[in-house]
């Protein structure tokens, strides 16, 4: 035999073993009327038959960005929630199956935490309240004594269940005395204080990472075109941030915690302009890692359209909330797993979080703001039972199955009701998130290089499919 033969057995000899050893496809389904909720259903297998006529292709050797995950919000409300209303029992047995991934964990690995008070608080107050006409320059009243029985014991005991979880924060309003009005409600930051506030959000990071609480980013100012009438928010344009970003959070934040994450924007897809001109400003785009988005205004299309403009940033999508005024369940899971799950994903987002993770039946606490607002789940404040809501099985179908560090990879389909997005984890397993928005059922096959398999999906239904790769 000569050479050349000797390479070309060789070389099929490997391709049979390789292909051989992608075989078992795991596929998991939720359904519109909700008859299967991540439900583990028959597994498929790759063949050599030839594809459906509708076709997903992926190749796993094209990588874009690297997931740190999926999770939502631990608020002043969910914390309180899964603190005050559940026994130690049913807290743990809760906590593990949303952070661990044993036993059905879905896994959550990114949160978010209020510095200070939201609408969903029990009480509006920031880490560093002072009298009226008084000042604290120095921060000698910070505490974070409003958390300490809510917020931090829960998120301190996710991190014990899952030590990779990612902590970034938003405040939704700088300290009283450093703004316009001298109120939590509404105002602006006093150029004047600009210092002490870049002071602050450094000394809640460091307060945080003493109670074991490690935070990877930072936002300036959740909302900050927002100033709502009854709850705490302060304004912050565009030139404003960038000053304050450039000319002192950034430089604090290199000095007292390098290596921290800083995102701008932290608002909706409906004004991109707005983290534009920060990212155009030389200073502050010297700190400013990248662009954090929320749903309630635009196009989701507005995240990958900036990150063309600016692709040294990163994206992330940062916050949404169901609730009563959408009460089509199936409608629902359309929207959180395609628009939030899969559109913000395939826009570069490397992060995907929801708003409450925990509300109670009554969609509190809170205190102004929004009144029907769902949490990912709901736990009952009288007798501590949970539901798990249809933002949970959206979220559980992303980050069950995409392990922090992975890669999306490319994936694609010419059906526009068959929104997709595929990702490579650590180990090498693969992962195919698919959300059938037709009506009928879609017969579809999803190939890799030149084998394939397929399946149908019912109409209005989500599936996860993960398989083994070898090396």
């Amino acid at each position: 035999m000569n050479r050349t033969s000797l390479i070309a057995l060789l070389t099929a000899c490997v391709f049979s073993a390789q292909a051989a050893e992608i075989t078992a496809v795991q596929a998991w389904v939720t359904t519109g009327d909700q008859s299967k909720l991540l439900s583990r259903e028959a597994d498929a297998a790759f063949g050599t038959a030839a594809p459906a006529a509708i076709v997903i292709d992926i190749d796993p050797a094209i990588a874009y960005q690297q997931m740190t995950g999926f999770g939502a919000a631990i608020t002043d409300a969910s914390g309180w929630l899964i603190q005050q209303r559940l026994d130690p029992a049913k807290r743990t047995a809760l906590l593990r199956e949303l952070f661990g991934r044993q036993d059905g964990g879905i896994g959550l690995s990114f949160t978010r935490l209020t510095i200070g008070a939201s609408d969903f608080s029990r009480a509006h107050y920031s880490f560093d309240d002072m009298p009226a006409g008084q000042q604290d320059p120095d921060l000698k009243r910070f505490s974070l004594a409003p958390q300490r029985d809510t917020v931090l014991p829960t998120v301190q005991a996710a991190l014990a269940i899952n030590p990779q979880l990612k902590v970034m924060a938003s405040p939704w309003s700088a300290p009283a005395w450093m703004k316009s009005g001298d109120s939590l409600v509404k105002g602006k930051l006093k150029p004047e204080a600009y210092g002490a506030f870049a002071r602050y959000l450094s000394r809640y990071v460091t307060e945080m990472g003493k109670a074991g609480v490690p935070v990877f980013a930072l936002t300036l100012q959740n909302e900050p075109h927002f100033e709502p009438a009854d709850y705490p928010g302060m304004r912050v344009d565009p030139a404003a941030r960038a000053a304050l970003i450039g000319g002192h959070l950034g430089p604090r934040l290199a000095v007292d915690h390098p290596g921290i994450k800083l995102f701008d924007w932290d608002h909706n897809w409906d004004e991109p302009e707005s983290p534009a001109i920060v990212l155009s400003d030389p200073q502050a785009a010297r700190y400013v890692d990248g662009i954090a988005w929320h749903c309630y205004g635009g196009d989701v299309k507005a995240m990958g359209r900036l990150h063309e403009l600016f692709p040294s940033k990163s994206t992330w999508f940062t916050e949404c909330s169901g609730g009563r005024w959408a009460p089509d369940w199936a409608k629902n899971l359309q929207y959180f797993t395609r628009t939030l799950m899969i559109d913000t994903t395939r826009g570069w987002a490397r992060g995907v979080l929801l708003w409450n993770l925990a509300l109670d039946e009554n969609d509190g606490p809170q205190l102004g703001g929004c009144k029907d607002c769902r949490g990912v789940v709901t736990i009952d404040s009288r007798t501590g039972a949970v539901t798990r809501n249809v933002e949970y099985y959206a979220l559980a179908h992303a980050s069950r199955f995409v392990r922090p560090g992975a890669y999306r990879i490319a994936s694609d389909t010419a059906d526009k009701d068959l929104a997709n997005v595929a990702f490579r984890n650590p180990d090498g397993s693969l992962a195919l998130l698919v959300a059938n928005g037709a009506a009928e059922t879609r017969a579809f096959s999803v190939r890799v290089g030149q084998r394939s398999f397929g399946y149908r999906l019912p109409g209005g239904s989500v599936a996860t499919f993960t398989w083994t790769t070898p090396g």
